[in-house]
């Protein structure tokens, strides 16, 4: 094993010292957003991607939810992380102290501040942990993101009676087809999604999308995380006191398409969230 991969705990998304009811509640809920129920609608790739991911969450299960299993895999986790990086072979010998240095003093650092690494030396197990981690969170949230806005774009044209359109600021944006000799009363439908929906994602997407001041607007604000309902529903709060813009702005979490639904929101926009969240 090599620190280098994603450990069964950061499957999980659960720290080594997580105790078994956590490690099998973790399980539970991740491993339903992979279910072939929930990826059903959308593209081949993300099928098999959810597939992969569905199938790593159940190995990571399979290994810590048995104790034994568990404690030898803990031991050999343990052995990767302490096992010394080799060096290169070619590597140059250390510079010598400066003449205004004692050779057994150590250079002083300033306090929060980690000195540059010489080229090509090797970063820690720690660094590497890290890079690794973030950069799989990074292919994760991409993969949701683009599951997500194809169920959105599928639970639209599903509704019909819309056209897609383009909108700086916005993944996806879709317009009322106009009637003939009328004109047609339903909002656009615009969809934004980030990793993580808060207050200051809620004033800044009521910002963008009130520049369609002439027409009613919904805007779905999809997330991977959501902040306490608290929190949205003051800052939503905020933004219809201090803004004229006709716009509904909608919460919800793309893990289980729970959203904030206000009172007044557009029919349409009611159908479009239970579609998504049946899946049809």
């Amino acid at each position: 094993m090599t620190v280098a991969q994603k450990t069964h705990y950061e499957n999980l998304e659960l720290p080594p010292t997580a105790s078994a009811e956590e490690i099998k509640k973790s399980f539970r809920a991740l491993i339903a957003r992979y279910h072939p129920d929930k990826v059903q609608h959308l593209g081949k790739e993300f099928q098999d991607m959810a597939a992969d991911r569905a199938a790593e969450l159940t190995e990571a299960y399979r290994i810590l939810s048995d104790a034994g299993r568990r404690a030898d895999y803990d031991h050999a986790l343990s052995a990767a992380r302490a096992a010394p990086h080799p060096q290169p072979e070619t590597a140059a010998p250390p510079p010598p102290p400066k003449p205004e240095e004692h050779p057994s003093e150590s250079p002083k650092r300033d306090a929060g501040h980690e000195p540059s690494r010489p080229p090509g030396e090797t970063p820690g197990p720690g660094e590497t942990d890290n890079r690794t981690f973030k950069e799989e969170r990074q292919v994760r949230d991409e993969y949701m993101r683009k599951a997500t806005l194809s169920r959105f774009r599928t639970a639209v044209s599903a509704l019909g009676g819309y056209d897609e359109t383009q909108l700086r600021g916005f993944e996806i944006a879709f317009v009322p087809k106009s009637k003939f000799l009328s004109k047609n009363k339903n909002p656009r439908l615009l969809g934004r999604f980030l990793s993580r929906v808060d207050g200051s994602a809620v004033a800044e997407t009521w910002s963008e999308a009130g520049k369609w001041t002439s027409d009613d607007v919904c805007v779905l604000l999809l997330g991977s995380s959501l902040a306490p309902a608290r929190e949205l529903a003051t800052a939503i709060a905020e933004q219809r006191k201090k803004s004229r813009s006709k716009v509904t702005l909608i919460p919800v979490d793309a893990r289980d398409w729970a959203a904030h639904i206000p009172t007044d929101a557009p029919d349409v926009a009611k159908s479009l969230l239970a579609r998504l969240k049946g899946g049809t």
